[in-house]
C-alpha cells in the first residue's frame, strides 16, 4: 500500500501536468451558413456580435472552404480525407436519378465506414474526451458518433418551436448539453464538436428577433442566425467563467456556403454576393464557408488571413495540437495542418481539389474542380465541358477564361485529370432514360448557379417558383416509377451492401498477415504473389453485385496483377500506385451474378513487380439495381 501511495504521488502530478499541456478543443459547426451571413464577414443586415468577437480575439479566413454539401464536409473535417476517397460525394442518401438528369450518378457510401479513423478516435489515445452534440449525418445505427470513438453522443431536435427558452433549431438544448458536458470535463482535455442544425431549412425564429430584423433581405433567416450567435455566445462564456480560455482552442465553420435557391416555403434564406451561386455547387458560393479559430497565446487577436485552407486540414492541425504526428497516428491525410499559418507563417503553395459527381437537389450538376492560386478550374462531369476563372479579378465566377487561356485550361484539366484517378474518384455514365427537353427546362433555361439577387427573399422565391416545382415534380415521378418497378430511379446509395473486412479475412500465406493497428486496419506484408486471403460469407438476396476493393500501394510497388474470384466468376485487376500502402482508395472492378445462400471469394495475386502486391482494407459487394 505504501508503495502504490508512493507511485500515485510520483505519477498522478505527472498525468494531470501532461493532460493541462494539451489544449481544449471547441469545433462549433454551423449548418448551410454562408460566407457572408455573419456580420464580421461584412452583412451588414445581420447581428452576430458574439461571433463578430470570436473573430477580434482569434484568426477569421476569407479563403476557407468546406464542401458543397453537408455528408461530405462533415466527412473530410473528421477523417482529414477528400470525400472523393471516401466516395461520399453528397448529402446522404443522396438525390435519386431520373430522366432530368443527362447521367447517371455513382454508388455513395452509405454511411462514413468504421474502419476511417476519425478526430475523436485519434484524440482518445492522447486522453482527451469528446463529445458529439447535434446534427451527425454520416450514418444511421450503427454508424453514429459513438461507433466512430465520441465518448458522448447527443443528436438533440433538428426543429423545435421558438419560446422564451427555445430557438427554431433546438440550439439552446444542444448548448445546455454542451455547457454541461465543459463543466463536468473541466479538469481533463476535451474535444466538443458541436454541429448545429442551425440555419438549414426548415427554420422558424423567435417573433421578437424577426421583428428586430425586419430590414433584413431575409428577417427570419436573421433572427435564427442571431439566436445561433447567442448560443455561441453562451460557451464562450462558460469556457471563460472555468477559467479555460487561455488553453482552448475555439473554432467556429460552416459546412458549405449558404442556400441561394428556393427549396422550402419561405426560402431562398440568403444569398453569396458577390460569389456565384451556393449550396450544391463547386462555384465559390457553394464551397466557400466562414472559418474562425481563436487560440490564446497562438493566434494573433483580430487577425485576417487570405490562405486558400479547406476543412479537411482541420485534423491535422487538431492533431499537431494535441502532441501527436499524423504519420504516426493515422497514417496519410489529405489535409494539411495549419500551424505554420495560425502562429503567423505561411503554408506551402498547393492545390485545393473538389469532386461532385452528383445532382443536388439546389440544382447543382456533377462536376470536379480545383483552387491552384487565383485560379479556379471547373469540369462539367454531364459532357466535360470546362471553365477558367481568375478569382483575383473576377470572385463571381461570370468570365470564363478557358478558350482565351488554352495552354493554362490543359495544364489544369490534366491536373484535375490526375487527381482524381490517384483518389479513386467515381464516374457518372450516361443515363439511358434522359429527357433533353426536362433537363434544358431545369438546369439550362434558367441556369439556377446564375440566379441573380433579388431585393428581398420573397422577391426572389416569387421568381424561383416555376423552377421549383419542376425540380420537385422530378424526384417524385423517379420515386414513382422506382415504386412501380420501372428502372428509371436508382436511389444512392444502395442498401444491402455485403462488406468483406481485413480482419475477418482467412489468410493463407507465409508472411502476409492482418496488420491490426488503428490507421493500418489491412491485409499487409503481402511480398509474395502466392500469398493469398479468402471470404467466407452469406448473400442475403440473388443478383448482380458490384465488386469493389479498398486497396493502397506504396510509391513505386504499383503494378501487380490480382484475380478476385468469387461465384465461379473471375475479376482481374491491375494494382494502382497511390503513393503509401495506407494511402486508400475504393475502386470498383467489376459486377458478378451472386445466388441467394453461401459464397465464397478470394483475392489472388498473379504478378508483382514492386516490393509488395498491396494493401487490402476490405471487399465491398453491393447489389446493382436494374
Amino acid at each position: 500500500m505504501k508503495l502504490l501511495r508512493f507511485l500515485l504521488c510520483i505519477f498522478v502530478p505527472t498525468i494531470v501536468a501532461l493532460a493541462a499541456d494539451k489544449p481544449n478543443i471547441v469545433l462549433i459547426l454551423a449548418d448551410d451558413l454562408g460566407i457572408n451571413d455573419l456580420h464580421c464577414y461584412g452583412r451588414a443586415d445581420h447581428h452576430t456580435p458574439n461571433l463578430d468577437k470570436l473573430a477580434g480575439q482569434g484568426m477569421r479566413f476569407t479563403n476557407a472552404y468546406g464542401q458543397a454539401v453537408c455528408s461530405p464536409s462533415r466527412a473530410a473535417l473528421l477523417t482529414g480525407k477528400n470525400p472523393a476517397r471516401l466516395h461520399i460525394t453528397n448529402f446522404l442518401p443522396g438525390r435519386p436519378d431520373a430522366p432530368t438528369q443527362k447521367v447517371l450518378q455513382p454508388i455513395l457510401e452509405g454511411q462514413l465506414p468504421l474502419e476511417e479513423l476519425t478526430l475523436a478516435e485519434v484524440l482518445r489515445e492522447a486522453g482527451y474526451v469528446s463529445a458529439c452534440i447535434g446534427k451527425w449525418h454520416l450514418g444511421g445505427p450503427r454508424f453514429g458518433p459513438k461507433e466512430q470513438g465520441f465518448d458522448v453522443a447527443i443528436a438533440g431536435r433538428p426543429n423545435t418551436q421558438p419560446s422564451a427558452t427555445e430557438g427554431g433549431k433546438g440550439e439552446y438544448e444542444l448548448t445546455e448539453h454542451a455547457e454541461r458536458f465543459i463543466e463536468e470535463n473541466k479538469a481533463r482535455p476535451f474535444f466538443l464538436y458541436l454541429p448545429h442544425n442551425t440555419p438549414h431549412i426548415p427554420f422558424k425564429a423567435k417573433p421578437e428577433l424577426i421583428e428586430k430584423n425586419k430590414g433584413a433581405w431575409h428577417p427570419e433567416y436573421a433572427g435564427v442566425i442571431e439566436s445561433m450567435d447567442d448560443c455561441v455566445g453562451r460557451l464562450m462564456a462558460k469556457v471563460d467563467a472555468l477559467g479555460l480560455t487561455e488553453r482552448t482552442i475555439f473554432i467556429f465553420a460552416s459546412d458549405n456556403g449558404g442556400l441561394h435557391v428556393l427549396e422550402f416555403p419561405g426560402t431562398p434564406p440568403t444569398h453569396n454576393t458577390p460569389f456565384r451561386a451556393g449550396k450544391g455547387y463547386l462555384y465559390e458560393g457553394g464551397i466557400r464557408a466562414p472559418l474562425i479559430i481563436r487560440w490564446p497565446g497562438k493566434v494573433k487577436p483580430g487577425s485576417v488571413n487570405d490562405t486558400p485552407v479547406v476543412f479537411l486540414d482541420l485534423m491535422p492541425t487538431l492533431i499537431e495540437a494535441a502532441g501527436l504526428t499524423a504519420a504516426k497516428t493515422t497514417g496519410p491525410l489529405d489535409g494539411t495542418s495549419l500551424m505554420p499559418v495560425l502562429t503567423g507563417g505561411r503554408l506551402a503553395t498547393r492545390t485545393l481539389f473538389f469532386h461532385m459527381p452528383n445532382y443536388t437537389n439546389q440544382g447543382g450538376r456533377p462536376a470536379s474542380s480545383l483552387r491552384d492560386g487565383n485560379w479556379k478550374f471547373i469540369e462539367q462531369l454531364e459532357d466535360n465541358s470546362v471553365e477558367l476563372y481568375d478569382l483575383a479579378k473576377d470572385p463571381g465566377e461570370k468570365n470564363d477564361l478557358s478558350a482565351s487561356d488554352a495552354a493554362r485550361t490543359a495544364e489544369l484539366r490534366k491536373k484535375l485529370d490526375d487527381w482524381r484517378k490517384s483518389v479513386g474518384a467515381q464516374e457518372c455514365r450516361p443515363n439511358p432514360d434522359f429527357d433533353a427537353a426536362l433537363h434544358r427546362k431545369l438546369y439550362v433555361e434558367p441556369d439556377p448557379s446564375k440566379f441573380s439577387t433579388a431585393k428581398n427573399a420573397i422577391e426572389a422565391e416569387a421568381s424561383e417558383s416555376k423552377w421549383r416545382a419542376g425540380m420537385n415534380a422530378a424526384v417524385r415521378d423517379a420515386k414513382v416509377a422506382k415504386a412501380a418497378g420501372q428502372p428509371k430511379a436508382r436511389v444512392t446509395p444502395a442498401k444491402g451492401d455485403i462488406r468483406l473486412m481485413a480482419k475477418d479475412a482467412r489468410v493463407h500465406a507465409t508472411n502476409m498477415r492482418y496488420e491490426p493497428q488503428s490507421y493500418k486496419n489491412t491485409l499487409g506484408f503481402w511480398t509474395k504473389p502466392e500469398d493469398w486471403a479468402d471470404w467466407e460469407f452469406d448473400v442475403p438476396a440473388a443478383g448482380k453485385y458490384e465488386v469493389e476493393i479498398t486497396q493502397g500501394c506504396g510509391k513505386g510497388s504499383g503494378g501487380a496483377q490480382v484475380a478476385v474470384e468469387v461465384a465461379g466468376a473471375t475479376l482481374k485487376f491491375t494494382v494502382q500506385d497511390t503513393g503509401h500502402f495506407q494511402n486508400f482508395i475504393q475502386r470498383t472492378i467489376g459486377t458478378v451474378e451472386l445466388a441467394a445462400g453461401k459464397a465464397t471469394l478470394a483475392v489472388k495475386p498473379q504478378t508483382k513487380p514492386g516490393g509488395a502486391v498491396m494493401d487490402l482494407r476490405r471487399v465491398v459487394l453491393r447489389p446493382v439495381a436494374e
